[in-house]
């Protein structure tokens, strides 16, 4: 597969993968309604790869757009990222999550099917584990009902790609992120919240360029070794170059659908990233314990051992290289 199409292409995972598709040699074609990314990524990647997507600004939403994109392009395989993400503002707009990430990818595989584009990846989340005790999850974890309209949307999503693949002649990998953080080493892309951020490392930075005024780490009694949430932290460079390896695997395999776990396979608590983060930047953080988040599992981590055994993939990118590039980025939003 040499032609690649890559919804949400200029988005914080998106545009990490893009790049690493270019930088293989593939030929991408990047769909992006920049509802929550900047056009200015586009020219970028241009800066750190030499050259740049074919972009079409347009919705997925939109199934002539596709259609057309799909006749012109003729895409051999299909990165599917585009849908909202914050947990938070699901619980308050669940109907346009419903309908951005769900419509969003019935629309896209129906449009593949008519062009019969059948190599397909799914960006999907750890979220569909629920409140597990069970870490390292492994992907025959059993599947949980998600305590958010977002995390809904993964599951159905997926029960989705299931019925397909039984039906249809398609070949989904469905990734299954942890936490991923961090930016390109280039400083030149990164994540890119609109508002107040709701994942912890862009609020981390923020507070450290004083863009906040204070972090809060929400509750410190957890029943974990400093009382902190743990999480599986996974740079966002390895979590895209996970996505060529899939769509190797998608191409020189006879499959109807594998699950991958894609994290580092090991936690980290909310204070051990707070102390990393101002021990490798040399920077202190104005930070204080407040009451715990509803909603926020205890610990959770990966057993990412399938996507080594089967993909040929790990993380190589430390905890430490993850503070270090997204303070950078950070550093440089402000120039």
């Amino acid at each position: 597969m040499n032609k690649i199409l890559v919804t949400g292409g200029l988005g914080y995972i998106g545009s990490h993968t893009v790049v690493e598709l270019l930088e293989q040699g593939k030929e991408v074609i990047a769909i992006d309604n920049l509802n929550n990314s900047d056009i200015r990524v586009l020219s970028r990647i241009e800066q750190i790869c030499g050259r740049k997507p074919i972009f079409i600004e347009g919705d997925i939403l939109d199934k002539d757009l596709l259609r057309k994109v799909f006749d012109e392009h003729k895409p051999e395989g299909i990165i599917h990222f585009a849908a909202y993400k914050a947990v938070g503002e699901s619980t308050e707009k669940p109907v346009m999550y419903y309908e951005n990430n769900l419509s969003g990818l019935i629309n896209l595989i129906g449009v593949a099917e008519e062009f019969e584009v059948y190599n397909f990846v799914f960006s999907s989340s750890c979220t569909v584990y629920g409140d597990t005790s069970n870490s390292p999850i492994g992907e025959d974890e059993p599947l949980q009902l998600a305590i958010s309209p977002y995390g809904t949307t993964k599951l159905l999503g997926e029960k989705i790609l299931q019925d397909l693949v039984n039906f249809k002649p398609f070949k989904v990998v469905n990734l299954r992120y942890f936490n991923p953080v961090g930016a390109h080493p280039s400083a030149l892309i990164g994540e890119l919240p609109l508002g107040v951020p709701s994942n912890l490392v862009p609020y981390i930075t923020q507070t450290a360029a004083g863009i906040r005024e204070q972090l809060v780490i929400f509750g410190n009694d957890y029943n974990t070794p400093d009382g902190t949430n743990i999480r599986d932290f996974i740079h966002v460079v390895d979590l895209a170059k996970a996505h060529i390896k899939a769509l190797d695997y998608a191409a020189n395999n006879d499959f109807k659908l594998e699950y991958f776990n894609l994290g580092a396979g090991k936690g980290h608590s909310v204070l051990e990233v707070v102390k990393c983060f101002e021990r490798v930047n040399d920077v202190k953080l104005n930070y204080r314990f407040g009451e715990r988040r509803a909603g926020d599992v205890v610990q959770i981590w990966a057993d990412a051992s399938k996507a080594d055994r089967v993909l040929d993939w790990r993380t190589e990118l430390s905890l430490e290289t993850m503070m270090e590039s997204a303070w950078k980025w950070q550093q440089q939003l402000g120039d």
